[in-house]
């Protein structure tokens, strides 16, 4: 839509089992922030809704493990996420919660529409059950292998390793996440979303369009599943938490969490707006939903059939997910409490909101993974914010008080104006980089914008020519230029860093009527102060100790049952020299390998991507198994298996014989 007449913006709703770190707050918090002061900014009409999500199944295991009820779990951090999301300055028009009764009403009046249209499909199916728990186990209570990548604690729904949406009857060696019992398989009736048939009739079509439309990655991987074959999927689950499903025979049953939970940007609009179905329903009102690479699916595919079987609601026409941020090297773990908390950051530097805002958007992960490490952090606020920014708005200051006594110079001869013609061409930059979520490259070309003001000043020296012939006039004609320019960037600046903008209107007096000449701006004070690198080492220590608090004790793993010399003599195991070695698309932890085992060479695809580089392996020897059963994994039959042995760290090394060992040399 060339201009819509309105903007509906979504954040993707936080689990509230736990507060926010800095992955989410990169991941869909300050991207879609910045897009949403921008739009404002420019005058537009615009919806920003978010909330927290109640009734996944996180919530329980967490109300389990510490022995409270979910509603004590939702309730205390739904208080945390809310009070550090408006301190640290994200401007929602409505931060709402799945668990009111609002969203209850919205969802249930929505599942009902489709039920009585005959979206769904009624089956009887046999869902895993575990028996000493006396229940059936929705997605996130089952783990097991994955089978795209071989995480080995992927969830029945998705595997937050490669992010590959699956059904529980796709793990490897599946088991309870509530009793670590192997679960069985026992009767139930639910009702499933035909994504098969929707696949067919739409899907296809409207996501073909999206080609130009959505970032490569997010176009990419909707493109996959597709490929792939989309499957029924059951909306309802036998769990005692969650939204009830309103119709005859599913007593006892609530909705799958993934079609309660978008349904919550409709509540969490019609919560705050009479008109709410403007927002959704007319064609002039455009939706944009931010979120995390983890939950492409869901915006693209599966929010999108449930909106289109109901007939009314606009679909999405931007989807601007993010990668993930990494910390200091390593993934971001909640339960390894490896993670920056936005609450705790906010106490640990009170006032330094806006550095945060700058440093994560820097390192915004907009197409691929990014890393967060406090030392980049100290340097990037020190260097740039402290040492170009800072330092250019307190030197126009102190100058404007110096040399004309604080009050707004005139330049009626509007000399160096290629100056403030070349200012404007870089605020034209950052509208457009934001306009097309490159929010990196608009923050990067704002502060061009600092530079432009540093050099400009630099190259006039005011204090050099102030001893010159009509020095005064001249000055006067600079600091009418600096002060504009500074003006200009306090008003670029405040979809990205709020806090600043503030307070630099306040300095410049341009809060008001803008900057004028004549009148009177305050005292310099500075913008930002410089981290220490004692601040820096308290944060590096924090993070240790936290992590190493959280950190499962090594252990080693258990002898297996004794096996006789005849079950041993079945294993065929060959030296293998190792001839190509290539990526898996897509399967961060698969390597294509091609092995020379003497009599053949064979394919293997084995785990060990996050281990060896495929350039280090070629002409490696290995011990290969080769009479194991075949496995298709990827579209690639793999025959074999590689010996490696695990150290106490998770480190995987080669079980291979003396190098120059023939290749199909058995190994006895």
């Amino acid at each position: 839509m060339a201009n819509p007449k309105r903007h509906l913006v979504t954040c993707a709703l936080p689990y509230a089992n736990g507060p926010l770190h800095i992955g989410h707050i990169a991941g869909c918090f300050l991207p879609s922030d910045i897009y949403v002061r921008h739009l404002k900014q420019l005058g537009k009409d615009v919806l920003f809704v978010c909330g927290t999500d109640e009734h996944g199944v996180p919530i329980t295991l967490k109300a389990k493990k510490e022995g409270v009820t979910p509603q004590d779990v939702v309730d205390k951090n739904y208080d945390i996420i809310k009070a550090s999301l408006e301190t640290w300055g994200i401007e929602f028009d409505n931060f709402s919660r799945t668990s009111r009764p609002i969203h209850h009403e919205t969802a249930k009046d929505f599942f009902k529409t489709l039920y009585d249209k005959g979206v769904f499909a009624e089956e009887t199916t046999e869902q895993f059950y575990d028996a000493e728990a006396n229940q059936f186990l929705a997605d996130r209570y089952i783990v097991g292998e994955c089978p795209n990548c071989g995480f080995d604690n992927a969830y029945g729904d998705q595997c937050e390793n490669c992010g590959r949406t699956l059904s529980p009857n796709e793990l490897i060696n599946p088991k309870s996440a509530l009793t670590g019992n192997k679960p069985v398989k026992k009767e139930t009736k639910n009702w499933f979303l035909p994504l098969d048939k929707l696949q067919d009739e739409f899907l296809n079509d409207w996501v073909a369009t999206k080609k130009d439309v959505w970032k490569p990655h997010v176009y990419g991987q909707c493109m996959s599943w597709l490929n792939d074959g989309l499957k029924p999927r059951a909306m309802t689950r036998d769990l005692d938490w969650g939204v009830p499903v309103p119709i005859d025979g599913a007593e006892g049953k609530v909705m799958y969490v993934w079609f309660d939970a978008p349904i919550g940007y409709i509540s969490a609009t019609k919560e705050i707006n009479e008109d709410w179905e403007t927002w959704w329903k007319d064609p002039e009102s455009e939706l944009t939903h931010f979120l995390g690479k983890d939950n492409i699916v869901f915006h693209t595919i599966i929010f999108p059939a449930m909106l289109k079987s109901h007939g009314e609601f606009n679909l999405p026409q931007y989807v601007p997910a993010n990668e993930f941020l990494n910390l200091e090297g390593q993934k971001l773990s909640t339960s390894r409490n490896h993670a920056v908390w936005l609450h705790e950051y906010l106490e640990d530097f009170p006032g330094k909101e806006d550095e945060l805002r700058y440093v994560l958007t820097s390192i915004m992960p907009e197409s691929k993974d990014s890393d967060f490490s406090w030392v980049d952090f100290q340097a990037r606020v020190n260097n740039e914010l402290v040492a170009i920014l800072g330092n250019w708005i307190n030197r126009v200051m102190v100058l404007t008080h110096k040399f004309c006594d604080g009050i707004v110079p005139s330049n009626n001869d509007q000399v160096d104006q290629s100056v403030i013609e070349e200012a404007d061409a870089l605020i034209a930059k950052v509208n457009s980089m934001v306009e097309e979520f490159k929010f990196r490259d608009g923050l990067s070309d704002l502060m061009n914008l600092a530079r432009l003001g540093n050099k400009y000043l630099q190259d006039t020296a005011p204090w050099h020519a102030i001893k010159e012939d009509n020095g005064q006039q001249r000055v006067e004609q600079i600091l009418n230029v600096s002060l504009r320019l500074a003006s200009k960037f306090a008003e670029s600046c405040g979809a990205f860093l709020p806090h600043t903008a503030s307070k630099l209107k306040h300095m410049l007096n341009t809060n008001d009527a803008g900057l004028m000449a004549g009148k009177s701006v305050e005292k310099p004070t500075l913008l930002f102060a410089k981290i220490e690198d004692e601040e820096i080492q308290k944060q590096k220590e924090k993070l240790e100790a936290q992590s190493a608090s959280n950190e499962p004790e090594k252990t080693f793993e258990p002898i297996k049952p004794t096996i006789t010399f005849d079950d041993f003599s079945k294993l065929d195991l060959r030296v293998g020299t190792i001839v190509e070695a290539t990526k898996v698309p897509k399967a961060d932890k698969l390597l294509n390998l091609l092995v020379d085992i003497g009599l053949e060479k064979r394919t293997i695809l084995s785990g060990i991507a996050e281990h060896f580089s495929p350039e280090d392996l070629v002409g490696k020897q290995a011990v290969v198994v080769t009479n194991l059963a075949p496995r298709k994994m990827r579209g690639v039959e793999s025959n074999g298996m590689l010996l490696m042995a695990e150290n106490l760290e998770g480190k995987l090394v080669f079980v291979a014989p003396v190098e120059g060992i023939e290749p199909g040399s058995i190994v006895r």
